[in-house]
């Protein structure tokens, strides 16, 4: 199996984990779901601690100036 093959099955189970999120957090819009960061950032790292993820990385990226930070607080 390549590589290709193995990214689409790893998305495919991103996808299917993103279903089980709780719809109250979410929204959709102009038929584009929108979640909240949190339960991503639990999806993609099976993180405990999703909210502590989150602000560890905010931290992160604020102290290395990232001009992502400014957009995302």
């Amino acid at each position: 199996m390549g590589q290709s093959a193995t990214i689409d099955r790893e998305i495919k189970n991103y996808e299917l984990k993103l279903r089980e999120v709780d719809l109250n957090k979410s929204r959709l819009e102009n038929e584009t779901w929108y979640f909240s960061i949190v339960d991503v950032i639990s999806i993609l790292t099976d993180s405990n601690e999703p909210r502590r993820y989150w602000s560890d990385l905010k931290i992160k990226l604020k102290n290395e100036g990232n001009e992502l930070y400014d957009k995302i607080v």
